[in-house]
């Protein structure tokens, strides 16, 4: 069962808040994320590292994180590792592995997950855009 009040963000969704980039948010996924308590999976905060190695971003993690704390509450899930784990096993329509723990997380906890991303869109009915 879905928690409306449970919503996660997507890295994107992430980056794009904390570059003041709303704007590029649908108005669906602006709603959700004034109207539920923000969250995000441990690997958005892994991905984000990733990104920063690979020079596609250029803040480290913990700064990010910080200041969506500060400007938007968000939290970090705490979903135990091995329920996302058991839920990532049943995804077999990505090979991500971001993407399949990031969905994994918020089925867990019966959350939306706001993403743009197509795919999990296509496959996770908890997803809003």
């Amino acid at each position: 069962m879905m928690d409306a009040t449970r919503i996660h963000l997507d890295t994107h969704v992430v980056l794009w808040l904390y570059n003041g980039e709303a704007h590029l948010l649908s108005q669906s996924a602006k709603a959700s994320i004034e109207a539920g308590a923000l969250e995000i999976s441990p690997m958005v905060e892994l991905e984000i590292q990733y990104l920063l190695e690979i020079g596609r971003f250029r803040d480290d993690p913990t700064q990010v994180l910080a200041a969506l704390t500060r400007d938007y509450g968000v939290r970090m899930s705490v979903a135990p590792f091995p329920s996302v784990i058991a839920e990532a096993r049943k995804l077999h329509w990505t090979r991500d592995s971001f993407d399949r723990l990031i969905t994994a997380q918020a089925a867990c906890e019966g959350a939306q997950l706001v993403t743009r991303d197509r795919r999990i869109r296509e496959n996770y009915a908890g997803a809003v855009w």
